[in-house]
């Protein structure tokens, strides 16, 4: 492609070193699909006849044919995917296709490709999150009511519905959600015919070529948009996130499907086994995700340190986006893909968390909000609580254990019905407020949310 120029071919070593054909096949359809766009706009300007352009649209739906079939071969020192579809097109179609390249660039062309690309992943991604927190709802559904320690520190804290905490992750992704099609907002904008760096001579309608390719929005400077790749380290990040809370919802199925806790138990689809220990039954799906984050945060700063140092405006170093832009896609993906089966099958024992959640020191807050109700200040009510909390280590005993006379002796505010404040049914209803879990407001929010998803 730049034989007029130099005298000597590219060295073999070199063309292994550069060549980006290896990962960026995959950019195929949207790199025929913008080809076939920037057709058009070569037909308006009367560079192609329309005989010319439909050979070329023919050429290429030809070409993109075998890729999809997998009987194309890619050319190493063809370096990438623009120019082993542009060359095996002139070869087959002749002058036509050596006329497709006119007016444009590799650096806007792999820009418009990678918008494309991207675009489509994010309505992907959007679907994958989405059914992800379908599973979630569906769990908290057939379980609403389940309670279980709600935790802080890892130490069981306050008593909370099973469907409330798997309903945070939803809002998680939500949030998710919403910063993807944010993301794609940005993504969502049209660079082909800024050319190298400055546009061209011959004047093309890229206004055209958006419509055909769907952009609301054409990039307003050449330079920059060539040079831009704020829209994938933006979608990175977003990734980055997205992968965080996996990772965090990982380690709750984790802990609950453990022998400790058995809060819930996995399919035998979702788990895999030991090579040495027979009984062994591991959540590999979450161990997984949550090992495949750190990945996810490494092509996040792959990226962000690409970029930092760049002059204006396209560097070859910026052929090293691609594999990152392309493991953060396919990791998030695949973790969505699995999960979602994995919690549709999970199963709650509801036994092992009534069980636990029947721990009376849950309920310490509900005593200090009795105390508070009576008039002692919290401060003061907390300390009270706690003294008793210590008095019950002493004798051996739970909260609901301690005699109403030792209550009393620590404040004469208790009354003989102390005892009422520990249950824990009592307590949930009492949780009114919005975004806590009372049996009413979780049943309104998976109502909700089962609506919204729907």
């Amino acid at each position: 492609m730049w034989k007029g120029r130099f005298q000597q071919q590219t060295a073999a070593l070199l063309q292994t070193y550069s060549e980006s054909i290896s990962y960026d096949w995959r950019l195929w359809p949207h790199d025929i699909e913008g080809s076939i766009a920037h057709s058009a706009a070569l037909e308006k300007a009367g560079l192609l006849t329309p005989a010319e352009r439909q050979s070329i649209v023919d050429g290429l739906l030809a070409i993109g044919g075998e890729i999809e079939k997998g009987t194309f071969v890619f050319r190493t020192e063809l370096e990438d995917i623009h120019m082993n579809i542009e060359a095996e097109l002139t070869r087959r179609i002749g002058d036509a296709g050596a006329k497709l390249h006119t007016a444009r660039s590799r650096n806007d062309q792999v820009a418009l490709d990678i918008r494309l690309y991207l675009r489509s992943e994010c309505d992907a991604l959007d679907g994958l999150l989405k059914a992800l927190q379908s599973a979630l709802v569906t769990l908290g559904s057939q379980n609403s009511d389940v309670v279980i320690p709600g935790y802080t520190h890892l130490q069981r804290a306050q008593p909370v519905y099973f469907a409330h905490h798997l309903l945070a992750y939803v809002e998680m992704l939500q949030r998710d959600r919403d910063r993807i099609a944010d993301c794609r907002k940005r993504i969502n904008v049209m660079p082909l015919g800024s050319g190298a760096i400055a546009g061209s001579t011959i004047l093309l309608d890229r206004q055209l070529v958006a419509d055909l390719l769907g952009f609301p929005a054409l990039t307003r400077n050449s330079m920059d948009a060539v040079s831009d790749r704020d829209f994938a380290v933006e979608l990175l990040s977003a990734l980055a996130l997205v992968a965080m809370h996996l990772s965090r919802l990982s380690e709750d199925v984790i802990l609950w499907a453990s022998s400790e806790f058995h809060f819930i138990t996995l399919s035998d689809a979702f788990t895999t086994g030991s090579s040495l220990m027979p009984q062994k039954k591991n959540p590999d799906v979450a161990e997984l995700t949550r090992g495949k984050t750190g990945r996810v945060y490494g092509n996040l700063m792959s990226l962000l340190t690409l970029m930092k140092g760049l002059p204006m405006t396209y560097n070859r170093d910026m052929q090293e986006d691609k594999e990152a832009i392309f493991d953060s896609v396919d990791t998030v993906k695949a973790a969505l893909a699995v999960f979602a089966p994995m919690l549709v099958e999970a199963m709650v024992d509801a036994g092992s968390c009534a069980a636990a959640v029947s721990d009376p020191n849950l309920l310490a807050t509900d005593l200090a909000d009795y105390l508070v109700n009576r008039g002692l200040p919290f401060r003061k009510a907390h300390e009270v609580i706690g003294r008793a909390v210590a008095r019950c280590a002493e004798l051996g005993c739970g909260l609901d254990r301690l005699a109403v006379s030792e209550y009393q002796a620590l404040s004469a505010l208790f009354e003989d019905n102390v005892h009422s404040i520990l249950e824990v049914q009592r307590s949930m209803q009492a949780r009114r407020a919005v975004g806590a879990p009372s049996p009413g407001n979780v049943l309104g929010e998976l109502e909700r949310w089962t609506a919204l998803l729907d």
